[in-house]
């Protein structure tokens, strides 16, 4: 047979209480009268299974050279469904077909920008996904306990962070450098607006970020500054923005390429935070080669698929040190005799990068 099946989650549209409320002891008589569809089960509708039936591979390939079937790139999810190119300037609306929602685990979304897909054409406008290509490259967070997927299929994350309005939150970038490296991505750390500050004030940042190894650019989209270095990490790679609302992600966009005219605002004087101009990513194409994508400004970054015994091997500068702690379970926190606390004292590690760690491995989400 060409075809495969899988068994996923029952799901309806309303899914009613797998027991009954205000139970009431019950005689012997009404007890015999019981039908099974009223006894108590611990089973309700988002509990069972159902077999699902999808395309064989081989039937897959065989509608692709029929041309029954044609590969895209998802270049923004939009509600249901999302904008896909086809290449040579055809774009189609897209719908997801129910059985990969269907398939879908535990992710927020069953496709994001960047995913490569494989689409039917309904018309010489809209089509249906049937097919999500493995994903490489991926930039995620955690929303309600599920993995939220904000880019796939890039090779590098700039963490755009501002120097003034808002304010530089290295907390934040040190949360991004971790889920940037769990998504095996490159990280690159910009540090825009720095025409509002004495450069002298960047220093000591820029120096922690770089003695790490990590490559730090300052820059600035009004007068020019650090964007040479930033085209020349664009050009022919895809990369991905990130950081939060209001440090300028979609303003270095539009200075690298102008075409695109994204839209921007102003960050708010009475809280000092930036506003949304970014509500879902978008995948762009630049004329110098690659594409750029714009993924919405956060204020906080939850981790996702990360046990609180990982995040040590994230802060690497914290590698050296760990043999001298003496325990092996150590948490780097309360411990006496512990090899990272001993190199903070010293001065050999951050006391802010530390500090991040502890706020991350102590699950505190405050920035």
């Amino acid at each position: 047979m060409n075809q495969r099946k899988k068994r996923v989650d029952l799901r309806k549209n309303r899914g009613t209480s797998p027991r009954q409320r205000n139970l009431k002891p019950l005689d012997e008589g009404q007890l015999e009268a019981l039908s099974a569809s009223e006894r108590v089960s611990g089973k309700g509708d988002f509990s069972r299974k159902r077999t699902v039936v999808a395309a064989s591979e081989a039937q897959i390939q065989q509608e692709l050279q029929a041309g029954l079937l044609c590969p895209g790139r998802v270049l923004s999810p939009r509600g249901a469904g999302c904008l896909v190119d086809l290449g040579q300037g055809r774009m189609l609306e897209c719908s997801v077909r129910q059985v990969l929602r269907d398939m879908a685990v535990d992710g927020r979304t069953v496709v994001a920008a960047g995913d490569r897909v494989l689409v039917r054409p309904s018309d010489d406008r809209q089509g249906v996904i049937e097919r999500v290509e493995p994903r490489t490259g991926i930039l995620a967070r955690k929303i309600r306990e599920r993995k939220h997927v904000l880019v796939a299929n890039v090779d590098q994350v700039l963490i755009v962070g501002s120097a003034a309005t808002p304010r530089l939150k290295p907390s934040l970038i040190d949360r991004y450098l971790i889920s940037v490296l769990q998504g095996e991505l490159q990280p690159v750390i910009v540090i825009n607006k720095i025409d509002l500050v004495d450069l002298a004030e960047l220093q000591p940042i820029v120096g922690i970020y770089a003695q790490l190894g990590y490559e730090v650019i300052p820059c600035s989209a009004r007068t020019g500054q650090g964007l040479a270095r930033l085209r020349h990490l664009l050009r022919g790679r895809a990369t991905a923005l990130a950081g939060q609302s209001g440090v300028g992600k979609s303003s270095l966009i539009n200075s690298v390429e102008p075409g695109l005219n994204l839209r921007t605002l102003d960050v708010t004087e009475e809280t000092g935070k930036g506003q949304h101009t970014t509500t879902s990513a978008r995948l762009w194409p630049l004329t110098m080669g690659g594409w750029v994508v714009d993924t919405p400004g956060v204020r906080q970054l939850d981790l996702w698929d990360l046990t609180p015994g990982e995040i040590e091997g994230y802060f690497i500068e914290f590698h050296p040190h760990v043999r001298a702690c003496r325990f092996a379970n150590c948490t780097h926190i309360h411990e006496r005799e512990c090899g990272v606390k001993l190199a903070v004292a010293r001065g050999q590690i951050s006391r802010q990068r530390f500090a991040s760690y502890c706020r991350i491995r102590q699950g505190d989400g405050d920035l």
